[in-house]
């Protein structure tokens, strides 16, 4: 079954086209057709895309809207020259789509319908800025595909759902909890969750056995403990602006900030959460940039003490998480690095490990210089333990795969 899963924004729009199916999936052979983006939706769109061995095309174009922006990724899909081996939109058996937040309500990937669309409606509140997007995905391609199309939404949200009560509460008023449902949510669940799942296919763990605590680094970072394939705790909370330094956003960070900060800059509240999130984590230490190469480059060609700082508070930052998960688990079995930085930045992954050899935790520098564009592997010695491992995410074909076994009526496991 060839599946359509997007990712929606505000203004964009990333996709793949991915064949998949039982046999499929278990041989590990699922069929990447094509993938790509539109950006700038509403004005006038830059996009690019690209089928599985075929050239980028780029191109600008005035796209009023999401549904207009399906439509035009569709008709270059479709066209005799994309080199997308489909002939028609009917060749698209379903679509799935990453919902940002389920809330408490959706614990597993479901069919959408409209009882399933008020319900991601009932969280906007959770998530103002993601979810509104996603609903006018799933919208776009109702509206472009029919209604006869089955849709899936795969939450980011929904494998933390195994977070014990002493792990997802804070300890604020119970009674907020109970009015709200202020509590930790915890986010890139979908990157967690795959890299715990190709963890246990190179190692030959069960899901039982699987112990280990993941790293989603790239411009938003968070940790996950995973104790017998469950997420236990994660470092992301009711929204992603708690845990490890980020790109633009600070992570941990003493509440009383906000209202200090306030008062100092005449700021409103909304203003210092903005500032928390697009000003502050490597962009706010460096003054420079978000963009880790690029710090990396700075610190290394000029010695740069801002940029030194930043790249130090990062890998400090996550060291701390990795002492913490490895207590919460009881004793880890690996730690793994994904995500942009996570898979990319060998000087990165090395500084975090640093420190940590009491743990056992031991990082070979050869192998570790290795690890980068894409490749996936142990980068701790043989004998080492708890083991490292560079595995690099793959969110979109985690959603391919649920999309096919929720429309099939097969059980997914998180």
């Amino acid at each position: 079954m060839n599946i359509l899963v997007l990712n929606v924004g505000s203004s964009t729009l990333k996709f793949q086209l991915i064949d998949t199916d039982e046999r499929r999936i278990g041989e590990d052979a699922d069929l990447r057709l094509a993938r790509g983006q539109v950006e700038r939706i509403g004005g006038e769109a830059v996009w690019s895309y690209r089928a599985a061995n075929g050239e980028v095309v780029t191109g600008q174009e005035s796209l009023r809207d999401h549904r207009a922006a399906v439509d035009h990724l569709l008709g270059w899909m479709t066209g005799d020259d994309s080199g997308v081996p489909i002939r028609g939109v009917a060749e698209i058996g379903a679509a799935g789509h990453r919902v940002a937040h389920g809330g408490e309500r959706f614990v597993h990937s479901v069919p959408v319908d409209d009882t399933v669309l008020r319900g991601i409606e009932d969280t906007i509140d959770l998530a103002p800025l993601h979810n509104p997007a996603n609903l006018k995905g799933i919208q776009a391609v109702r509206a472009v595909l029919g209604p006869g199309v089955p849709q899936v939404a795969v939450f980011d949200t929904a494998f933390h759902h195994t977070l014990p009560e002493r792990a997802f509460l804070y300890a604020i008023p119970y009674s907020l909890y109970r009015r709200y449902r202020i509590r930790r949510y915890g986010f890139h669940g979908t990157s967690h969750r795959y890299v715990s799942y190709r963890y246990r296919q190179l190692t030959g763990r069960t899901r039982e056995e699987t112990n280990i605590v993941t790293l989603h680094l790239g411009n938003g970072c968070s940790a996950c403990a995973i104790q017998a394939g469950d997420s236990i705790d994660t470092s992301m909370g009711f929204t992603p602006l708690e845990g490890l330094v980020m790109g633009t956003r600070s992570g941990d960070v003493d509440p009383a900030v906000l209202d200090y900060v306030a008062q100092k800059e005449g700021l409103s509240l909304r203003d210092v959460e903005l500032l928390l999130n697009k000003q502050s984590g490597l962009l706010g230490i460096s003054g420079l940039t978000n963009d880790m190469r690029e710090l990396l480059a700075e610190a290394e060609e000029h010695d740069d003490r801002r940029a030194r700082l930043a790249i130090e508070l990062f890998a400090y930052r996550a060291r701390k998480y990795i002492g913490s998960y490895v207590a919460a688990i009881g004793g880890a079995d690996a730690v793994c690095f994904a995500g942009g930085v996570g898979e990319n930045a060998a000087a990165v992954r090395a500084r975090i490990c640093e420190g940590l050899q009491f743990m056992g935790i031991h990082v070979d520098p050869a192998a570790n210089e290795a690890m980068v564009g894409g490749r996936e592997g142990r980068i701790s010695p043989g004998g080492a333990r708890p083991e490292v491992w560079v595995i690099p995410t793959d969110e979109e074909l985690l959603i391919a795969r649920d999309t096919w076994r929720v429309v099939h009526g097969v059980e997914t496991r998180y």
